[in-house]
């Protein structure tokens, strides 16, 4: 259905069967006033009517006419407008519908029922003066000449102009068909102030304004907007209202006990103007939020709480009230309090209360704990000798452990650094009740304690006394032997290195036989011959057994040789004498000779 040039054209295509009907109006629409269009179809009849105009036609083919898509008025969509190529339709509509009404149902509210609309406004049609643009008697020349294009000024804002072109030579005329304009709006002038706010709560209020006056177009929303006083520029909350018959507004998402300054957006297609001025309003107290439970520096049987204003408080704090298990113990302003007598390392339920003159809020519920404390009290470690080198600890948790229990820690010593110097030899968080200590040395007395440690500091036990078992001694020393005279030694040694166990006696075997067995560390051997070679060896035993440490070989002193030389000459020619000895018979050392002669010797001439 289109309005076009003075005609009211229906074009109906059911199937394969095309049907048009034209009914003509001329500009007698054109007045500005409201005309009341009908179109039908009944069986194979399909008319149309304009107030007092009407006109029908009869179309024996035309199908039961269905309509099961969704309907457009005032024009269709670009993205479908190929789909319907063989219809020629032009532009959109230019102008006001009121009161659609299909044949079954009730008048049709479009603001309700539109799914989508683009360039409509759907709240009613201006009273416009745009009756005498209309009419064809009444055009104005608005060019004459030889080009193709013109650029008109000086129009209204927002008012309708029908254009149409002649062209002329001196053969005649011909013009084209009207075309309908409609020039842009203007963006609104002289947007009043909003005239009353009125405070709902801490969050919103309710502002009442006029409609501003001399706007030329369509007003299609109003925009409220807050600012904080000695703000920023920016709006902190803003609420577009679509329903501009409506002259009132709630302006949400303020917060309490704020100065703001609101002002009035008006808006058509044009652009958009804000009121010059604002209207002050300070929104009410309201209950604080997000009240930050107390924290606590911990002591072992007190607490130092503290704790922050609200980080929204929404108003004058006038009271704050402190809750341990459910029960007040302080009220008033200050944001400190010590709890005292208290037991060590217990949790404590505390609840923090902020209130303004509208109300109170209460933080979470928080456990707070007093500090740890070392453990009161750590039993010695019960000990078991498992063998010569190891030894099994246990130890059992202490009774009253003031806290969270951190670690063990195991400390040794022995009898070789005379119990002064402690070692860590076991240090764990794991919290077992036992460990095995290896690789110590036989026969040695050790004294092993336990620490047991929490977040508060470690205790210390007294301290448990084991020996492990006897073993064979290990690191028997070379004897060192010392020879002063031809016939005798000093021979001396030290104690084993790792004597595992009580040394019972000392052994000195002299060239395989056992000389001494006794507890000394030294011997006399004499009656020796002479630079004569001896062999020594150490045994050192326990009660589990003996060890022999290297053997060691040694000789006495020389001494003066003992008997005679014989020697033996014989003569090998005129001037040469061979002379040979016998060594005597003790030569008691490392013999060195001499040869002595007498007589005349040649000389080389």
């Amino acid at each position: 259905i289109e309005l076009k040039s003075g005609i009211l054209s229906i074009l109906l295509k059911t199937g394969i069967v095309f049907t048009q009907l034209d009914l003509w109006l001329g500009l007698f629409y054109c007045d500005g006033k409201w005309k009341e269009a009908t179109v039908k179809k009944e069986g194979s009849v399909i008319s149309a009517s304009m107030n007092e105009l009407r006109e029908q036609t009869l179309e024996p083919r035309v199908q039961k006419l269905d309509v099961n898509s969704p309907v457009y008025m005032g024009g269709i969509p670009p993205e479908i407008q190929n789909t319907y190529k063989e219809l020629g339709l032009e532009q959109g509509f230019g102008g006001c519908m009121k009161d659609v009404k299909f044949t079954r149902g009730a008048v049709v509210n479009l603001a309700s029922v539109s799914s989508s609309a683009v360039r409509v406004n759907l709240d009613g049609c201006l009273s416009t003066d745009s009756a005498v643009n209309c009419r064809g008697n009444d055009s104005i020349l608005v060019y004459r000449g030889k080009e193709q294009s013109v650029y008109e000024n000086g129009l209204q804002p927002f008012t309708e102009y029908l254009y149409r072109v002649v062209a002329l030579n001196e053969g005649g005329s011909v013009s084209s068909e009207w075309t309908r304009v409609r020039t842009r709006e203007s963006v609104p002038q002289n947007v009043p102030t909003p005239s009353r706010v009125h405070g709902i709560n801490g969050y919103s209020i309710e502002v009442t304004w006029d409609k501003p006056a001399g706007v030329i177009g369509v007003i299609e929303k109003y925009i409220l907007k807050a600012y904080e006083e000695d703000g920023p520029s920016v709006p902190i909350t803003s609420a577009e209202l679509a329903d501009t018959g409506v002259l009132t507004g709630i302006l949400t998402g303020l917060h309490p006990f704020t100065n703001y300054a609101v002002t009035l957006t008006a808006c058509t297609l044009a652009g958009c103007t804000e009121s010059l001025h604002a209207l002050n309003i300070s929104t009410p107290q309201e209950a604080p939020e997000d009240v930050q439970p107390p924290t606590a520096i911990s002591f072992p049987t007190s607490l130092l709480l503290s704790w922050s204003p609200p980080r929204a408080p929404n108003g004058i704090i006038t009271q704050y009230t402190l809750y341990l298990n459910g029960v007040p113990i302080y009220s008033g302003n200050g944001t400190k309090y010590v709890v005292k007598d208290l037991a060590v390392f217990t949790p404590y339920q505390f609840l923090l209360t902020a209130c303004t003159a509208a109300g109170c809020t209460n933080s979470s519920q928080v456990p707070l704990f007093t500090a740890q404390l070392p453990p009161s009290h750590v039993d010695a470690p019960i000990l078991t000798v498992l063998d010569s080198r190891t030894i099994y600890v246990q130890w059992k948790e202490p009774v009253e452990i003031n806290g969270i229990l951190d670690r063990y820690i195991v400390y040794i010593a022995s009898n070789e650094q005379n119990f002064t110097k402690w070692s860590v030899i076991y240090n764990s968080t794991e919290l077992f009740l036992d460990y095995t200590i290896q690789q110590l040395f036989p026969g040695t007395e050790y004294l092993i304690k336990l620490a047991a440690c929490t977040g508060g500091g470690c205790s210390v036990s007294a301290a448990s006394r084991a020996v492990t078992d006897e073993s064979t001694p290990e690191g028997v020393p070379a004897p060192k032997a010392h020879s002063y005279s031809s016939d005798s030694f000093n021979i001396s040694w030290a104690k084993p290195e790792y004597p595992n166990g009580i040394i019972t006696s000392y052994g000195l075997y002299m060239n395989g036989v056992l000389m001494q067995n006794s507890s000394q560390l030294n011997y006399y051997a004499y009656g020796l011959a002479p630079w004569s070679l001896h062999s020594f060896r150490v045994q050192a035993c326990t009660a589990k057994g003996c060890a022999l440490g290297p053997l060691v070989e040694a000789r006495t002193m020389e001494a003066a040789p003992e008997g005679t030389v014989d020697v033996f000459s014989t003569v090998d020619g005129s001037k040469t004498v061979q002379v040979k000895w016998l060594a005597p018979n003790k030569p008691n050392g490392q013999l060195t000779y001499t040869v002595l002669v007498t007589g005349l010797f040649y000389a080389d001439q």
